[in-house]
């Protein structure tokens, strides 16, 4: 059977349109393009619908597709018409489609879907809207039809609440449903609701399960299987534990199963504990059982080499096809305190008690330690996850789950490399407005994916301070900034009282505060034979004084004295004082941290007022500093989203007098094949359509063309070579300036092109003198356009004084930016110059972010130098790049990385 409007041959279907998505419930579903094969399983899926469902989608009785209407819903042409089904295993689940209409007026396309009964209530109607109308925006179909029967409750709510503006009439039973497919901030943000809520629920399913199938379990704690087993039988996990071992009727005395497949009952985790080459067999076992999750103990995958990398993405395919989510291979394992639960499915030797810090890892070995020195120091742990490899559960995902557990205070991160650096950003920028993240990664830290090879070290710390993230630069900075946010209240400023008996630590510890940006004032000297009682006191004055934000307390007596009087003594004075300052320790007495300082909690963790104590001040500096900065982030207000670009003015976030369709316009015209770099002439024009104009220049070829564009701009004028070598020199070789007379034109014009060999000069008025400045955007791989900014000059080009956001950027993240470079105070003035003109710099920044933000083609922008002045900020010079528009896996519809 064949239809005469469909082709027989359709073109193929676009590779990304092909995802795997979460549900609601937290299982995978594999979402691709229909193709020809696909008719017998469609047939199939159709006839096992309920008769209501099949009312419901098509009007009435429909038993069967009929053979033409089976060929047309799978030939497509992926553009005019798609269709869409969502898989697991090789069985469909549900399926969409689109097809355009014959309209005049608007592109639009009429859009329907059909989910089989078994699997609604997952939102996959929802899943398939979003992905359909990607596809079409892809296509130029900006609006979407539907006609739906009006006691189709729960059709009409998923159009209802996917965040369009919905325009609805009725025709007797029917409703006639009619929408726009374009992007708003509204649909951004239900997106980005049903993506927290079906990663964290994901997650969710793999820290709580109800069984625990161990897959290689030994009696023997000398290997992986025996010990993750061990494990979990000496724990308080409330659910049931199957080992799995061929050989064996039993394993330390619980009942043995040949396979997976051989347990009577469900399995929600299974953990992995035997050879990567018996990985297969083993997952054609899960998969056949329906096991949940995958917890992949077992080594010898990404981490060995390209044969493992492909094996390792394999496992995870095969497992995200049949709804599965996989933690590792190589990892270390998953625990969850919840008494609840109980899970200890690791091969720590040390699991840290019940606590409010939630932390993630990769390495195995390295989260041993971990977890050894968090024992050691009472930090109590929620939950924790080393995902090893992270090839599929990462720490985005984690990032999600604890932003909705009420159990989870605080995030500690270790991260050897980035999964969808953008999307860790979107993410954390969220979570850290209500739960602080402290991060530590080595100094090597690699992108994965989409964004392969390593990170500017650079970018990631202003990143990540843009996002709210606390960088630490070790694994006992972590734990100090863990000790005093799991434990003290935020600072609610930079003023910290420094109490102690030693004047040369009080002094110490006052220097390092102010080296670390806190304001500290004079120490209280106690002197070396200070009581407990005179601790007590000077605490509590400390603590109720309206000048300080916080307290350090320094206990170094001359001699060995006992430590209990005066720890009970400061917990006292925080108890008396009545006050929510954060207060810190140091017990220098060479007799350990007193015990008394800890308020405790279930297995042996300190809880919630607990006064935390480090070894020595400076590192209770350090973290106070940290902690101070990440609080002054909390208290600022929310960064605006991104604008939509048809909305511009000071009241919708953006600057006044953009011409946004101009600018669209222009790059349609220009943009062609793999892109290119702008001409100086379209680099101006295009710049101009967002308000920023480049100091008058013209390019000349000859001197007489020299002397005219000098006397059409007005003297005095500048003389640039253009050859880009000549340009990137730092010794100005290459320019002439402050040229009065025709002569002096004349005479620079043969000067450049004796030196550079090129007859192409810029003649340019004379900009006012000012601040060198540079502002430049790149296209990062990981975090999609970053914007740079610093002083320019050779020294400070040498000494790396450069800082980076990502955009787009919000008015105060403007402003944070231009601030953020150590030679930043030049731009407020010195002794030999006077204060620039700090708005405009600001204003130029928020307009380059507003031209990226809205033309996706944009790749690079250099504006170099950009003099800054008391009046103005002047370009001097501008460059442009423009390209393809690349894939943004963090933007359209949501998918797992």
């Amino acid at each position: 059977m064949t239809d005469p409007t469909v082709p027989d041959d359709p073109a193929p279907a676009p590779q990304h349109w092909h995802a795997d998505v979460l549900a609601s419930d937290g299982g995978v579903v594999r979402l691709r393009p229909i193709a020809p094969a696909d008719a017998e399983e469609l047939q199939r899926f159709h006839t096992a619908l309920s008769e209501r469902t099949r009312y419901l989608r098509y009007f009435g009785p429909y038993p069967r597709i009929s053979p033409k209407d089976l060929y047309r819903t799978t030939h497509v042409d992926y553009r005019d018409r798609v269709g869409l089904v969502a898989v697991l295993g090789e069985s469909i689940i549900a399926v969409g489609r689109y097809e355009l209409l014959d309209r005049s007026d608007v592109r639009a396309a009429e859009v329907a879907f059909v989910v089989a009964d078994g699997h609604q209530g997952r939102g996959l109607g929802s899943i398939l809207l979003e992905h359909l109308a990607g596809a079409a925006a892809e296509n130029g179909i900006d609006t979407f039809v539907a006609e739906v029967l009006a006691e189709n409750t729960v059709m009409v709510t998923v159009f209802r609440e996917a965040g369009y503006q919905v325009q609805r009439s009725r025709d007797g039973s029917v409703l006639h449903l009619e929408f726009a497919i374009d992007p708003t901030e509204a649909l951004r943000s239900v997106r980005d609701a049903r993506e927290r809520a079906s990663e964290a629920r994901s997650v969710g399913n793999l820290l709580a399960p109800r069984s625990v199938a161990v897959i290689g379990a030994t009696p023997s704690t000398g290997r992986v299987g025996g010990v993750v087993l061990a494990n979990l039988l000496a724990g308080t996990f409330q659910g049931a534990v199957y080992p799995v071992n061929p050989d064996r009727r039993s394993v330390r005395g619980v009942h043995a199963y040949p396979t997976v497949r051989d347990i009577p009952d469900e399995v929600d985790l299974a953990v992995v504990a035997v050879p990567a080459a018996a990985i297969s067999s083993v997952l054609d076992d899960c998969m056949a059982k329906g096991v949940k999750g995958l917890l992949v103990l077992s080594a010898g995958f990404g981490e060995t080499g390209e044969a493992g990398r492909v094996a390792e993405a394999e496992l995870v395919a095969a497992a995200r096809g049949h709804g599965m989510r996989v933690v590792g291979p190589s990892a270390l394992g998953i625990a969850n305190t919840d008494p609840v639960v109980g899970l200890n499915a690791t091969l720590a030797t040390v699991l840290p008690g019940r606590g409010r810090i939630g932390f993630f890892c990769q390495s195995g070995p390295l989260g041993v330690a971990i977890l050894a020195e968090a024992a050691a120091r009472n930090l109590g742990l929620s939950t924790f996850v080393s995902a090893g490899n992270r090839a599929d559960v990462s720490g985005n995902d984690l990032l999600q789950y604890w932003d909705t557990d009420a159990d989870t205070d605080v995030i500690l991160l270790y991260l050897e490399s980035f999964g969808n650096p953008r999307k860790f950003s979107r993410i954390a920028r969220r979570v850290a407005r209500s739960k602080p993240i402290v991060a530590v990664s080595p100094s090597r830290l690699a992108a994965r994916g989409d964004s392969e090879g390593e990170l500017d070290r650079a970018v990631v710390r202003d990143l990540f301070a843009q996002s709210g993230v606390i960088q630490a630069e070790s694994i006992s900075e972590m734990f100090d900034c863990a000790a005093l946010l799991g434990y003290q209240p935020l600072p609610r400023g930079p003023r910290p009282a420094i109490v102690g008996n030693s004047t040369a630590l009080n002094w110490l510890t006052a220097d390092a505060a102010r080296s670390e940006g806190l304001s500290a004032a004079e120490p209280v000297d106690l002197g070396p034979q200070a009581t407990a009682e005179d601790f007590l006191t000077a605490v509590i004055a400390a603590l109720r004084s309206p000048e300080t934000d916080a307290v350090i307390v320094i206990f170094a007596p001359p001699i060995p004295l006992p430590q209990t009087g005066y720890a009970e003594a400061i917990r006292a004075a925080v108890a008396e004082a009545g006050e929510t300052k954060p207060v810190l320790t140091t017990f220098a007495s060479g007799d350990g941290i007193p015990d008394l300082l800890a308020v405790r909690g279930p297995g042996a963790a300190a809880v919630r007022g607990s006064i935390p104590s480090f070894p020595d001040p400076a590192r209770a500096v350090r973290a106070l500093a940290r902690i101070q900065r990440y609080a002054r982030w909390r208290d600022r207000p929310l960064a605006s989203a991104p604008d939509d670009a048809a909305r511009s003015g000071p009241e919708a976030g953006r600057p006044a007098g953009i011409d946004s369709e101009r600018a669209v316009a222009l790059m349609a015209e220009w943009m062609r094949g793999d892109g290119r770099r702008l001409t100086d002439d379209e680099t101006v024009a295009l710049l101009d359509c967002y308000g920023i104009s480049v100091v008058d220049f013209r390019a000349i070829r000859d001197e007489d063309a020299a002397v005219a564009a000098a006397a059409e701009l007005g003297y005095p004028v500048a003389a640039k070579a253009t050859n880009e070598s000549w340009r990137r020199r730092p010794d100005m070789s290459w320019v002439r300036l402050d040229l009065w007379r025709p002569e002096a034109v004349r005479q620079a014009y043969r000067d450049l092109v004796e030196l550079c060999g090129d007859p192409l000069v810029h003649i340019q008025r004379m900009a006012p003198k000012g601040v060198g400045c540079v502002l430049r955007v790149q296209d990062d791989p990981a975090f999609g356009s970053v914007i740079e900014f610093g002083l320019s000059g050779p020294i400070i080009e040498l000494l790396g004084d450069r800082a980076y956001r990502a955009l787009p950027l919000s008015a105060d993240e403007a402003a944070a930016l231009i601030d953020a470079p150590r030679a930043a105070p030049l731009l407020s003035g010195t002794p030999a110059s006077p204060r620039v003109d700090k708005a405009a710099i600001i204003d130029l920044t928020r307009r380059i972010s507003a031209l990226f933000d809205d033309l996706p083609e944009m790749r690079e922008l250099s504006c170099e130098p950009v003099l800054a002045s008391p009046e103005s900020a002047a370009i001097l010079y501008a460059r442009a790049r423009i390209g393809p528009q690349p894939s943004r896996f963090d933007t359209g519809p949501r998918r797992l990385g």
